[in-house]
Parts: C-alpha cells; sequence; structure tokens
C-alpha cells in the first residue's frame, strides 16, 4: 500500500476515568472558591511567572480539575506565590491558596506512596 505522508493522529479525547482526581477533590474540600474559577484567564495575565517563564495559573486551573497530575507537578515548582492573581480574580477565587494547597496534596500522595 502506498504511503502520502499521511498518519492517524491519536485520539485527543480526555478519559476522565482514566485520571486521578484525588488532589482536585483535596482542593475543593479544602478551598471553596476552586469551584467558581472560570479559567477567564485573569491570574495568567498578571502572573510575573508567566512574564519571564512558561506558566499558566489557567492552564494549572485546568489541569488540576481534569486531573492531570503529572503537568501539574511539573508546573507548580514555578509559582512565586506572589499573589496578584488572587488580587484580579472577578470571581474572588484564592488562587494563592489553591497552589499552596496543590503542593501540600502533592507532599501527602509521595507520603503514602513510599
Amino acid at each position: 500500500m502506498n504511503k502520502f505522508g499521511f498518519t492517524i493522529s491519536k485520539g485527543r479525547q480526555i478519559d476522565y476515568e482514566s485520571n486521578d482526581r484525588r488532589i482536585a477533590d483535596y482542593i475543593f474540600e479544602k478551598e471553596p472558591s476552586f469551584r467558581l474559577c472560570i479559567e477567564c484567564g485573569g491570574c495568567s495575565a498578571t502572573c510575573t511567572t508567566s512574564n519571564f517563564t512558561v506558566f499558566s495559573l489557567r492552564e494549572l486551573n485546568i489541569l488540576i480539575k481534569r486531573g492531570e497530575n503529572d503537568q501539574v507537578r511539573q508546573n507548580l515548582k514555578k509559582c512565586m506565590l506572589c499573589g496578584k492573581c488572587t488580587l484580579v480574580c472577578p470571581r474572588g477565587v484564592n488562587t494563592r491558596n489553591i497552589v499552596v494547597l496543590a503542593k501540600k496534596a502533592f507532599q501527602k500522595s509521595d507520603e503514602y506512596a513510599i
């Protein structure tokens, strides 16, 4: 069979059942304002870290809610916890506390895994 330079792309569907949502559940329990986040991007627009690195708090929130924890763990270290994101949030989401809780949740999950 001839190959015409095309390949079948991998499916882009998100399999929510296979993702680990324990981090998101922990954050939802400790910070109820996380449910109010509409991913508007205001936090990312004012973020000091995103001006110098590839970091988006908006993307981080989406990944936490999806349960894609591997990417969250990599990006979480970049946040400087300056709090600008919390100041500009139109919904009053305590984004700084969400980052702190996510870090704690990952530490707890690492302790239980050992």
